[in-house]
């Protein structure tokens, strides 16, 4: 029994290959109750929707599936507009996605990409 848990304990380190997305819950108002679509290889996978805080921003955390070459398109659909984003498997391993308000009005949505986790505090 000890040997198998083990077992699994090493193929879900090293077999389970995802992407993990972290959404950050906005702190202007304005972007409260905003959907996300998110889309892998334009494939809906995940909603998403925005709670405005006035505190500090939270984050909604979801795992995306990697294919075997590690190479996909990520999008997240805002309304009418489309931001698309390439993704390489292992290097772009944790994704921090943001909605930011511009000053003309318009949202934008930005990220970062890296092969370790975020230390968010």
């Amino acid at each position: 029994m000890k040997k198998l848990l083990i077992l699994l304990i090493v193929f879900c380190t090293f077999g389970c290959k995802k992407y993990v997305v972290s959404f950050e819950q906005p702190t202007n108002m304005k972007l409260d109750n905003l959907k996300l679509e998110v889309l892998l290889d334009k494939q809906k996978v995940k909603d998403i929707n925005l709670k405005a805080s006035d505190a500090m921003p939270t984050y909604e955390t979801a795992s995306l599936s990697v294919s075997d070459d590690g190479k996909h398109l990520l999008q997240i659909k805002v309304k009418d507009t489309t931001f698309s984003y390439d993704i390489n498997y292992p290097e772009e391993k944790y994704i921090l996605v943001t909605a930011h308000l511009k000053q003309n009005g318009k949202i934008h949505i930005g990220i970062l990409k890296q092969n370790y986790k975020y230390r968010l505090r």
